[in-house]
């Protein structure tokens, strides 16, 4: 099944992706992040790879060094960016300051999106949301990533 890109101006613009991202980090008390058009540019890469192929699973970590990647698949047409942002946020509520990846009252897996939206030193962010016949996919790329061993996250 073929992907079509979303193009932002028919779709949700990077401002509700970055703005939904910045609320977050705003309650987390850490600095805003900036939209970056080449993270942007290469999260629609795979998502367009994920929306052709209709798998779910993470790019290479080889083919994003030092880049974070969230990722979240949908119904086409049905959530908003907020819900889709939402969805990794409430991985706060299984979340606990300290040392990644010792963070998760269910482990480090449970609040991974949420630890790497409020990573305290990633600053960039650009995301892409592509479609095929029946789903959305989004991806966000992070810069520097996060989600690091032996780093406090709090």
């Amino acid at each position: 099944m073929p992907a079509t890109a979303r193009t932002f101006s028919a779709a949700p613009s990077p401002a509700r992706f970055l703005a939904a991202h910045n609320a977050v980090r705003a309650q987390a008390g850490v600095r805003p992040l900036a939209w970056d058009p080449a993270l942007a540019h290469s999260a629609s890469l795979w998502a367009r790879q994920l929306a052709y192929t209709n798998r779910f699973e993470h790019s290479h970590r080889r083919a994003r060094r030092g880049v974070g990647e969230n990722l979240w698949m949908g119904s086409r047409g049905v959530y908003p960016p907020e819900q889709m942002v939402g969805q990794w946020a409430s991985e706060r509520r299984w979340f606990r300051p300290g040392v990644f990846p010792a963070v998760g009252k269910r482990g480090w897996a449970a609040v991974s999106h949420y630890t790497q939206m409020v990573w305290p030193t990633t600053t960039r962010i650009g995301c892409a949301l592509i479609s095929n016949a029946r789903s959305d996919f989004l991806v966000c790329h992070y810069s520097p990533a996060g989600n690091i061993d032996g780093r406090w996250v709090g």
